[in-house]
């Protein structure tokens, strides 16, 4: 696997891979999550969209915006018949080194409260709970992940 910065003509696949990965959720929460409708082709233009290519394909994808002293992770999707295989996480570290090259401090994400299975998983990826709430008319879960600077 590969993660690289999103081009332009990632921008279909970014999309499919959002549809994919978070259809699933659209009945739960009563609306499309808000990944499915992101810019993309603005993020991508933006540097804030990275893919995980695997074999060739779009198997995944990670939208960041670094602002001030953290690195907001507004996004990871994987589509789901790359599901398990540990590229959202990979992705995740991708971020994470990513705020750390920039030597920002924090890396903060939010996902919807109906998605329970990233509300468990960030913990266990070393990311504390900071408050729940709704937000742009989202039932939101926001965490956060101190990143430690390096000194050389």
């Amino acid at each position: 696997m590969r993660i690289r910065p999103a081009v332009a003509s990632d921008a279909p696949a970014v999309r499919g891979c959002a549809e994919a990965a978070y259809a699933r959720y659209v009945a739960a929460i009563g609306r499309r999550p808000a990944p499915m409708d992101t810019d993309v082709a603005t993020a991508i233009a933006a540097d804030q969209i990275h893919v995980a290519e695997l074999e060739g394909t779009v198997a995944g994808y990670l939208h960041i915006n670094p602002a001030g002293d953290e690195l907001l992770l507004d996004a990871v999707a994987v589509l789901p018949e790359f599901a398990g295989e540990g590229i959202g996480k990979a992705l995740i570290r991708f971020a994470e080194d990513e705020a750390r090259r920039l030597g920002l401090g924090w890396v903060r994400l939010y996902t919807n409260a109906k998605m329970v299975e990233n509300v468990a998983i960030y913990p266990h990826l070393g990311y504390v709970e900071t408050g729940r709430r709704r937000d742009e008319g989202y039932d939101r879960v926001f965490f956060e992940k101190r990143i430690p600077r390096r000194d050389y």
